[in-house]
């Protein structure tokens, strides 16, 4: 049980690289690691205080502030701290999550193993459509092929920024509906298990 939830119980949060693959449109390796509060923290922090992050997760702070947050994520169970790299340079931090302990929980019907992501690219040199395809699909792929149970990925980008949600649309997730946090208006997108995608 979490707080009121009831769900299964989790698996130990895996430690250094969990993902790689070779890229050939980019001619470049995309890995995924686990976030190293040590080795991490000055970059998370300069990332979460660029002004283009700060208008999407409003995180800013000081290095105590930032080394609050990822320690509280380091002992909560239901998440996953990741650092994305393209040729084992980092470029982007994502969240994965399981969806039934998550806020985003009461706003559909959440399944036992639906894993949840939060993303943030934070170098500058690594924006635009050819990254995002190469490093979303990664991340997608990694989560699918974690847990064969997982049916569903979901995330709730705010619901104005089209460009996020139209990169994910191109990446196979649906945007179902809209919906109210208590910081953001919300778009709630799915990406269904298929046999496409198990490939």
């Amino acid at each position: 049980m979490t707080a009121t939830v009831s769900h299964p119980q989790r698996p130990a949060k895996p430690q250094g690289e969990v993902y790689r693959r070779f890229d050939p449109q980019l001619g470049a390796w995309i890995s995924l690691r686990t976030l190293d509060i040590e080795l991490d923290l000055e970059r998370f922090n300069r990332w979460q205080n660029t002004p283009r992050v700060l208008a999407f997760w409003d995180e800013g702070g000081s290095l105590d502030d930032h080394r609050q947050y990822l320690e509280k994520l380091a002992d909560d169970p239901h998440t996953l701290t990741l650092i994305g790299c393209f040729d084992d340079q980092p470029f982007a931090y994502f969240e994965a999550y399981w969806a039934k302990e998550d806020r985003i929980a009461p706003f559909y019907d959440a399944g036992d193993y639906d894993r949840g992501i939060h993303m943030l690219v934070g170098e500058q040199a690594h924006r635009g459509p050819h990254k995002v395809a190469s490093w979303l699909s990664a991340l997608t792929d990694y989560l699918l092929q974690d847990d064969p149970r997982t049916r569903r990925i979901v995330a709730e980008p705010r619901a104005d920024n089209d460009k996020m949600i139209g990169y994910m649309q191109a990446q196979g997730y649906a945007r179902i509906k809209e919906f109210d946090f208590p910081h953001k208006r919300a778009a709630l997108m799915v990406l269904e298990r298929t046999i496409e995608n198990q490939r």
